[in-house]
C-alpha cells in the first residue's frame, strides 16, 4: 500500500471537507466563486509546475487532453451547483446529497461500460434514494417549486457531475496531477467568464477576499493536485473508504462552528444515504477473496 498516497489524500478530503464553511463566508454568488477558484488554481499550479520543472517532460497524449477537457466540464459544473446548493441548504444536508456520487458512478458503470449491476448495488440505489427523501423532507416534493426552492436539485446535479467527473478521468495516466488541473481550471475560466457579474465583487471586506482566495489556492489548487496525484496510486476501495474523510469533516465543521442541528428524519436519511454507499463500496468476503487472488 502507497501510504504517502493515503496520506495525501487524505489531507486533500479533510481541507475539502472544510469548504462549505468558506463558501458561505466569501459573500459571492456560486458562478463567480468558481470563476475565482478556477483563476487562482490555474496560477497556483502554473507556477508549481513551472518550478518543478514538470511542464518540460510533461507526456502529452491527445486523447487524453480531450477527456480531461470534458472532465474539466464536469469538475466546474459540479462546483457551481454545489456551490448553489450551499446557498440553499445547510452544509451538511447539501454534502450528504453530494456524496451520493459513487451511487451515480455505479449506474454509469452499468449503462456505458456494462459492467454488472447485483442486488447489492439495487438496495444500495433504493437505501439512498429514500435517504435523500428524509433528508430533504417529504414536505419539498409537494410542488416543484417547493421542491427547486429546497436546494436539492442543484446538489444532487452537483452529485451527477462529480460522478461524471470521476468516471471521466478514471483512465487518465499519461497526463502528470499538473497538467490535468491546470487543463481543467482553463476550461472553467473559458467557460464562466462570459457568464460572469463582476459588479458582486464590489464592497467586499478583507475577510470575504481571504475566504475567496482561500477556496482558490487551497480548496482548489492544492487540493486537486494532491486528490489527483494520489488517486492513481491506490486501489479503488481505498480511494471510495477515504473520499469519506470529506462528509466528516463538513459534517463536524457545520455542527460545531455553524450550530447545525438535524431533525430526526434528517438524521435517518443521511445515515441512509451513507449506508447504502458503504454497500457500493466494501465487497463481500468471497469477492474481495476472488479479486484478491487474481492479483498475484
Amino acid at each position: 500500500m502507497n501510504v504517502s498516497a493515503m496520506i495525501k489524500l487524505t489531507v486533500s478530503m479533510a481541507i475539502f471537507g472544510s469548504i462549505g464553511f468558506f463558501t458561505i463566508n466569501t459573500g459571492i454568488p456560486a458562478l463567480e466563486l468558481v470563476f475565482v477558484r478556477c483563476i487562482c488554481a490555474t496560477l497556483f499550479l502554473g507556477l508549481m509546475w513551472y518550478f518543478t520543472g514538470g511542464h518540460k517532460t510533461e507526456a502529452w497524449n491527445k486523447k487524453e487532453v480531450l477527456q480531461t477537457l470534458l472532465c474539466g466540464v464536469f469538475l466546474v459544473l459540479n462546483w457551481v451547483f454545489l456551490f448553489k446548493a450551499f446557498e440553499e441548504m445547510a452544509i451538511s444536508i447539501t454534502i450528504s446529497i453530494y456524496n451520493l456520487a459513487p451511487i451515480f458512478v455505479l449506474i454509469l458503470g452499468t449503462l456505458f461500460l456494462k459492467e454488472r449491476l447485483t442486488i447489492r448495488g439495487v438496495m444500495a440505489i433504493a437505501i439512498c434514494f429514500i435517504g435523500s427523501i428524509f433528508i430533504v423532507g417529504i414536505e419539498n416534493f409537494q410542488s416543484i417549486d417547493q421542491f427547486i426552492d429546497s436546494g436539492f436539485v442543484w446538489a444532487l446535479l452537483s452529485a451527477i457531475c462529480y460522478a461524471l467527473t470521476m468516471f471521466t478521468s478514471k483512465t487518465l495516466h499519461s497526463l502528470s496531477p499538473y497538467a490535468t488541473t491546470f487543463l481543467q481550471t482553463i476550461v472553467g475560466i473559458l467557460m464562466l467568464l462570459p457568464l460572469c457579474n463582476f459588479s458582486v465583487f464590489q464592497g467586499l471586506t478583507t475577510t470575504n477576499w481571504l475566504y475567496i482566495i482561500g477556496t482558490g489556492v487551497i480548496h482548489t489548487g492544492f487540493v486537486y493536485y494532491l486528490f489527483f496525484d494520489s488517486i492513481r496510486n491506490l486501489p479503488t476501495i481505498v480511494v471510495s473508504v477515504l473520499t469519506f474523510v470529506d462528509p466528516v469533516v463538513a459534517i463536524l465543521l457545520d455542527t460545531i462552528l455553524l450550530d447545525f442541528s438535524p431533525s430526526i428524519f434528517q438524521s435517518i436519511g443521511i445515515l441512509l444515504v451513507f449506508g447504502g454507499i458503504i454497500l457500493t463500496i466494501v465487497k463481500p468476503k468471497k469477492e474481495a477473496k476472488e479479486l484478491s487472488e487474481k492479483s498475484f
